[in-house]
């Protein structure tokens, strides 16, 4: 199995994502990890250690975080993320993995139009923690004016993303709107709950939920378009943050100094619950290929998750079973 890393993609490159490959080469047998990135910049973190396994491959360009992505796409042929789409396209690499750019990841795998058989439109997949577990949400960010049957097909392979890498069995599947009745919402929102009635999913759709209804655990799978669960990522993002911190200030003022430590023990225990990392990346899902998209934070943990969800997702031939999938409800 081996992976193209934009070494150079993410808040803190290239330091932690050249150490995330390298533990995750040594932690997960038959990886092999391909560096994508300024050589200069990525040597220094690999000096005296076993690099057995992974490799660097050059470029001298990078998109930075603040850059028009099709802009900079089109100015910067040499960049880390072009090259790492490219590699896997020529069969040198079966994943990519990037910290990098959301939007010109999602914008580079779209100029090689290089979807799966029967998909409209590629969909960016997030895991959320909640009272029942683990929860898969797309679209988060890739489709900006999605269509119903875009919506339909994130169902799709949402849920198979559900069962497979969250070993859910039958995941539920529900539509995130702004009430719970059938006639609530846009048309977009209207025609996608007419398309879920009518199919193979209807026995395991539950119908329109809220925002509220997330973190309750109330459906294994929560589709959406593209503004929207960008939305409302990055307030969950912030307000768990938030809750978290204030929380940890308040406990502290009123407990005795002698119980600090254990306060502190048990917020940082929390804050790993809730931690992004541990769930590795985004898969951008409908794509002929594997491409997982980190936060932009993403230390060593995060990048080495990412891979092995890489590893996981061609393991489990998800890519076959959505199109297969797919294929039965056309």
């Amino acid at each position: 199995m081996r992976i193209a890393l934009d070494a150079m993609g993410g808040d803190f490159a290239p330091g932690p994502i050249v150490q995330g490959a390298v533990e995750a080469v040594r932690d997960l047998p038959g990886t092999e990890v391909v560096l994508v990135g300024d050589r200069a910049q990525i040597e220094p973190h690999l000096a005296g250690g076993d690099t057995s396994g992974i490799e660097i491959f050059h470029c001298t360009q990078n998109i930075g975080m603040d850059e028009s992505p099709v802009e900079a796409l089109r100015r910067k042929r040499d960049s880390s993320i072009i090259r790492c789409w490219e590699l896997m396209g020529i069969g040198r690499a079966a994943a990519i993995v990037s910290a990098g750019s959301t939007g010109a990841v999602v914008a580079a795998g779209l100029f090689q139009k290089k979807f799966l058989k029967g998909v409209k439109r590629p969909g960016i997949a997030v895991v959320l923690p909640t009272a029942n577990g683990p929860c898969v949400m797309l679209d988060v960010g890739a489709n900006m004016a999605a269509k119903p049957e875009h919506l339909f097909q994130y169902g799709v392979m949402g849920s198979l993303y559900a069962e497979h890498i969250l070993k859910i069995e039958e995941p539920t599947v529900a539509l995130m709107n702004v009430g719970t009745e059938e006639q609530k919402g846009n048309e977009l929102a209207k025609e996608t709950h007419a398309l879920f009635d009518s199919s193979r999913l209807k026995d395991r759709f539950l119908g329109n939920i809220e925002g509220r209804d997330i973190y309750k655990g109330t459906a294994h799978v929560i589709v959406c378009d593209g503004f929207v669960g960008n939305v409302v990522l990055k307030v969950c993002e912030g307000l768990v943050e938030l809750v978290l911190s204030n929380s940890a200030d308040e406990m502290l003022a009123r407990l005795p100094r002698d119980q600090h430590d254990a306060a502190r023990t048990a917020f940082e225990a929390l804050m790993r619950r809730y931690d992004y990392s541990q769930y590795g990346g985004a898969p951008l899902l409908g794509i002929d290929g594997i491409c997982i998209i980190c936060h932009g934070a993403s230390g060593t943990s995060a990048i080495r998750n990412a891979i092995r969800v890489a590893g996981t997702f061609a393991h489990d031939h998800i890519n076959e079973l959505i199109v297969s999938e797919l294929n039965s409800h056309s």
